[in-house]
């Protein structure tokens, strides 16, 4: 279908106010103009019970990590680790704050996120491995956060759907943790794709195969790392014995068909899969609560799932 009309009135604003792509920056004014425009879109945070910070030891120094509360401290609650999208260049969890919040609320979870180290300055796999001392942390610490260690997920959108796939495969060849489910929102799932989608999508004004190709350029030190699984998970050996997974993809994105051929991939290897593609919009509208309808149902359908799956 064609654009849709509120996606079609962001890409005008764009447009008009003349702001250059993403990747023709440097990293550092790309991460602040990647913040300033989710927050433009993202709609008013929620509130919850309560928002901490914390520091916590992680494989090359200290990492921030935030945890989202739906009620006060005191009973033991289920959890999702939730990993930031930005193309592991781009991104704080301050990124993910509204999706974060609207999650905390909508599964009655206690929500993490975790500042892990980004590219360049910090290539493959530095990222996947502060997200698995992140993970680590919630399990070994989980009576004094609040956390029942039996009921863990983990999402992300973007790259962070590409860590959270890499994730739930260490995780896996490692011996647990046990995790409940997995959100995958329009996950990067292959650095060699070739796909109709990876080629169609060639608008200046929304994310496109050159926003990919920029990404992966500053994420892999080595072009070469790229085949490995927990970079391209899509290239695993075996998908088999990795936790239920939701899929969410857009319509008007260049990672549209890579997301879906993981969800099939999946589902061929035993794996029980809810795969969802939103018509009409463009990569990184479920961040887009206040401005599009879609990202308030997507957000909803994540969380019922998510619901459903730590009960």
């Amino acid at each position: 279908m064609p654009l849709h009309p509120q996606a079609e009135a962001l890409r005008a604003r764009r447009a008009s106010t003349g702001a250059p792509p993403l990747y023709t920056l440097t990293p550092a004014e790309a991460r602040a103009a990647d913040l300033a425009d989710i927050r433009a879109t993202a709609g008013r945070p929620e509130p919850v019970a309560a928002v901490e910070e914390h520091r916590i030891p992680g494989p090359g120094g200290e990492l921030a990590l935030r945890l989202y509360r739906p009620e006060p401290a005191g009973r033991r609650l289920p959890a999702l680790l939730y990993l930031f999208g930005g193309g592991w260049t781009l991104g704080s969890p301050d990124t993910s704050d509204a999706i974060c919040r609207r999650l905390t609320n909508a599964v009655g979870c206690v929500t993490a996120s975790v500042g892990y180290r980004l590219a360049p300055e910090h290539p493959f796999p530095a990222a996947l491995h502060d997200c698995r001392a992140a993970l680590r942390r919630l399990v070994d610490h989980a009576e004094q956060l609040g956390i029942d260690p039996d009921r863990l997920a983990v999402g992300g959108d973007s790259a962070g759907g590409n860590l959270t796939a890499a994730l739930t495969l260490l995780l896996r060849d490692e011996g647990g943790p046990a995790l409940c489910h997995q959100l995958l929102v329009y996950p990067n799932t292959d650095h060699r794709a070739d796909t109709p989608s990876l080629r169609e999508h060639d608008d200046p004004l929304l994310f496109n195969r050159r926003s990919v190709a920029w990404y992966w350029g500053h994420y892999l030190a080595d072009p070469a790392d790229g085949a490995h699984p927990h970079a391209s998970p899509l290239r695993a050996p075996s998908l088999a014995g990795l936790p239920p997974a939701t899929v969410i993809t857009a319509e008007y994105d260049p990672l549209r068909d890579e997301g879906e051929q993981y969800a099939e991939a999946l589902r061929a290897a035993g794996v029980p899969v809810d795969s969802r593609r939103y018509p009409g919009v463009p990569h990184g509208f479920f961040a887009m609560t206040g401005a599009l309808d879609a990202a308030a149902e997507a957000q909803q359908h994540a969380a019922e799932r998510l619901r459903e799956a730590l009960r």
